[in-house]
């Protein structure tokens, strides 16, 4: 009974009703529900956001840029711009006629405006239609580099935060500028730039203010505001910015009726982005980045990649070889060649020519195409015998000789004798190189070729020595660039770095250099090659200023044409020939000739090296092991001479057919065509003598006329450069001094270079 007072005074001081049916009780929960609602939500929607450092991507999803050395772009893929423009670079009034069109107080607010969400609702209302939206420019610029396009409250409440986080990240000056280089324009144009030349062929900072406007009015809806597709509705759009610009001060009414009179011109173009540089060397390099980057990486896209590619030497590999494919290349019956140019310092790929016309072939003969090296290979297996410790002045037999049922021949069927290496290097002889494999084995060679650069398939057989494995021009030339750095190789590639979307270096090129040949013995090669392109096959190659190392090859058949040469600073490979592998009727001279093409050009301004002073030869030791091969039989005769002479006097009743036979089988037989009996280098000079003229005319006329031009072609340089003089090789017949007469290659020369 003593309870009840105390219970009344409770209700009394309560207004007699329990907390639970107390409005403010209510109101109070509501509130603080509704607070702890909100943090969670926000929470919720920050995990699905990215993460903080992300918030400085500029560049959208799913792009890819590949630049030059010297930043040019070379190829573009995706939804990017060609031109990344700083915001200094973009005209005042183009920038001023975004924020007036887009978001008037863009300088004021912090990512969401509820403020211009209302002006733009009431002005959509007194419209009857949309003409202004409510989303700021940051939450448009989040919306392209983040968030998908799909109507719906999430996207909006992602889009709201995710401009709230990116304005306390990044200065306004830093959103505009990634804004107006990454809208969509219409047209496949991205961004400011792309727009001003996608419609009116010109630079941003060559736009009239009522073509500014014009571009500025284009963000809502590229596709409705278009004026090379609506221009009644692209005129209204542009007036209706010009109106906002007048009303915020930016222009003076005069200056709006004068843009808003103006005609609209269009002068169309195609989107930059779509025009590809260099394609051989860019499809090389979408290859090569599974390599570097992770496929998730890959696929988000966004990547920025720098690669070695000197965008002027590239411009003169492509003239030189089209140059080659378009004069020789019509009488010597080839119609593809390749280059690529490395720096051997760094493996940086400077330059790559893959074929002849990339959109009617894609197929890169620097990187996939597989052919027989003929004679260039000879370099490895003497390089092997240097190492070993022989000294190029060690003399080998140059006669008749068949190893285990395998008989090499030299071009001619002509021996030479008692020969040493230098020279039988010199004039390609290919007898002595097998000799020389013999001697220092298989194995040795082909590690100190793998070791060098050389990646494809090597096999163990004599004919090793004359480039009969496959390999491609790119390894080839890597590969005699450890001759040019005195022994070291490093890995050809053709990347620097690769970016991210926030500007962030992903990967960067790192390729130390590995010893693959004592110094020595790479400049005892070295001297040797220069004595390959200074009095021997190579004289095509000859540079004017600086000294040149280099050797030729030529496949069977002539089916592959090379030259393989280096400066201190470069070494450049060239490949002639056909896709089919169909015999051509040119020579290793013209591959050395495109090379002189180009390197007389890049060398330009270059300063000229020397190559290392040849070593002493007395008392080296070898620093590579050889295993001499021990044949289980050799013969010191030829087999084929019985063979040849019953298959003469056989077709000896028709002398075209026997003629037409002998030069297919000696085509068939040799390897390599370049060596010569009595060899006069080729020199790079413009005052020919008559003597040389007057021995290469009585040659030639001593000689059948296939034979002759066989001869001449794998010797020298076509006639048509008249800055070299030679005497063909093989040639019988006599010295005298006959009139000098046109030979058949100027008759087939062409009118114009």
């Amino acid at each position: 009974m003593k309870i009840l007072p105390s219970r009344m005074k409770t209700n009394q001081a309560t207004g007699g009703k329990p907390l639970y049916r107390r409005l403010w009780f209510w109101a109070g929960l509501g509130v603080g529900g509704g607070i702890v609602a909100f943090i969670y939500g926000v929470s919720l929607i920050d995990r699905t956001l990215p993460d903080k450092a992300e918030l400085n991507a500029v560049l959208r999803e799913q792009t890819l840029t590949i630049k030059a050395a010297d930043g040019s772009i070379l190829q573009q893929q995706g939804e990017a711009s060609r031109e990344q423009l700083k915001l200094e670079q973009i005209p005042d009034n183009l920038k001023k006629a975004f924020i007036a069109s887009e978001d008037r107080r863009f300088k004021q607010h912090n990512g969401f405006d509820p403020q211009g969400i209302v002006r733009a609702s009431l002005n959509n209302l007194r419209s009857q239609g949309v003409v202004e939206g409510g989303s700021t420019i940051t939450q448009q610029l989040t919306r392209i580099l983040f968030l998908k396009q799909e109507q719906t409250i999430w996207r909006k409440l992602k889009e709201v935060r995710l401009a709230q986080k990116m304005e306390q990240e990044l200065t306004k000056d830093q959103i505009l500028e990634r804004y107006l280089n990454l809208v969509y324009l219409g047209n496949g144009a991205y961004g400011v730039a792309d727009a001003a030349w996608v419609y009116f062929s010109k630079s941003p900072d060559q736009l009239s203010l009522s073509e500014m406007a014009t571009i500025a009015g284009l963000a809502p809806a590229p596709s409705l505001y278009a004026p090379n597709k609506n221009p009644e509705a692209a005129k209204r759009r542009r007036d209706l910015v010009l109106l906002r610009m007048q009303e915020d001060k930016i222009i003076t009414p005069e200056q709006r009726q004068a843009a808003v009179q103006e005609p609209l011109t269009l002068k169309s173009s195609s989107p930059k982005r779509v025009q590809v540089e260099s394609p051989y060397f860019t499809s090389y390099i979408q290859k090569e980045l599974p390599k570097y980057v992770s496929p998730k990486v890959l696929a988000s896209g966004g990547l920025v990649v720098e690669t070695t590619l000197n965008p002027t030497w590239q411009k003169v590999a492509e003239e030189a070889v089209a140059k080659t494919l378009r004069n020789q290349g019509r009488w010597e019956n080839f119609k593809q060649g390749s280059m690529v140019a490395i720096d051997p310092r760094s493996g940086e790929i400077k330059a790559m020519v893959g074929g002849k016309d990339f959109g009617k072939n894609q197929f890169n003969r620097v990187t996939q195409a597989q052919r027989q090296p003929g004679s260039t290979f000879k370099g490895f297996v003497y390089a092997t015998a240097i190492a070993s410790g022989k000294s190029p002045y060690d003399t080998y037999e140059d006669a008749p000789i068949v190893i285990d049922g395998y008989e090499p021949k030299n071009f001619g069927k002509n021996f030479h004798g008692s020969m040493d290496m230098l020279d039988a290097l010199t004039r390609s002889i290919n007898i002595i190189a097998v000799k020389v494999l013999i001697d220092v084995g298989f194995t040795p060679t082909i590690k100190l070729a793998h070791d060098m650069g050389i990646k494809s398939e090597l096999k163990p057989t004599y004919s090793l020595a004359l480039g009969s494995n496959e390999v491609n021009l790119l390894e080839l030339t890597s590969a005699y660039g450890s001759f040019a750095t005195q022994g070291l190789y490093t890995e050809p590639h053709g990347i620097t770095r690769i970016l991210n979307r926030q500007s962030k270096v992903i990967w960067s090129a790192n390729f130390p250099s590995q010893r693959a040949l004592d110094a020595d013995s790479a400049a005892i090669m070295t001297w040797m090659l220069r004595n390959v392109v200074e009095a021997g096959t190579g004289g095509a190659a000859q540079l004017d200023n600086r000294p040149v190392a280099g050797k030729t090859g030529t496949s069977d058949e002539a089916r592959d044409l090379w030259f393989i040469g280096y400066i201190p600073q470069m070494v450049t490979g060239v490949w002639l020939g056909n896709d089919d592998n169909h015999p051509t009727d040119g020579s290793s001279s013209s591959a050395a000739y495109t090379w002189h093409e180009f390197m007389e050009k890049a060398a330009e301004g270059m300063p000229v090296e020397k190559f290392p002073k040849r070593p002493k030869l007395e008392g080296r030791k070898g620093t590579i092991k050889a295993q001499s091969i021990k044949p289980k039989q050799v013969l010191n005769h030829s087999i084929s001479d019985d063979d040849d002479s019953e298959r003469e006097s056989s077709t000896n009743s028709n002398s075209e057919d026997s003629g037409s036979s002998r030069r297919r089988r000696n085509r068939r037989s040799y390897s390599e065509e370049e060596q010569s009996k009595d060899y006069t280098p080729r020199r790079r000079r413009r005052d020919r003598s008559q003597e040389s003229s007057s021995s290469n005319s009585s040659s030639e006329s001593s000689t059948p006329r296939r034979r002759s031009r066989k001869v001449e072609s794998d010797s020298s340089p076509p006639s048509q450069r008249t800055r070299r003089s030679f005497s063909p090789a093989n040639s019988s017949g006599s010295s005298g001094s006959s009139p000098s007469q046109p030979s058949w290659r100027d008759k087939l020369r062409p009118s114009h270079e």
